[in-house]
């Protein structure tokens, strides 16, 4: 299992007339946590991208527990449990500044050839990065 620790503060723009954080931003803050993940073990998105790799949302589940509110800082933590194959399965929980669970988001991503537009499998070059850490079983 890897997992990696994202900021976030949330804005005025992110709230509702109660200083609550409206319930749809959550899934840019699981999106926030995966790129910063992803930028901070191999190389940005856009070079991803770039690449001839897209990474589209196949699915997207979210558990809210509490709220989060108006100037709070949000710890968002993404987790990688098992090395991708095709799809991709992170999994996002966010803490409050009392480092209370708030929120627990799973996204599943497609690895995706840019050019067909079909179904490939992940790059090696990213699934070694993830074996290196040391966190996974070798499969």
């Amino acid at each position: 299992m890897l997992s990696f620790d994202s900021k976030y503060r949330v804005c005025y723009g992110d709230t509702d007339r109660m200083g609550i954080m409206y319930y749809g931003n959550y899934p840019r803050l699981y999106e926030i946590g995966r790129t910063d993940m992803i930028r901070e073990i191999w190389k940005s998105y856009r070079a991803v991208e770039d690449s001839g790799i897209i990474l589209p949302v196949r699915s997207l589940n979210a558990v809210y527990h509490k709220p989060a509110l108006y100037d709070e800082v949000l710890t968002v933590r993404t987790i990688i449990k098992e090395i991708p194959k095709v799809k991709f399965r992170m999994f996002s929980e966010i803490y409050n500044e009392n480092d209370e669970l708030i929120n627990e988001g799973e996204v599943v991503l497609g690895f995706i050839d840019a050019s067909t537009g079909k179904p490939r499998r992940a790059p090696e070059e990213f699934v070694e990065i993830l074996h290196k850490t040391n966190l996974f079983l070798q499969l």
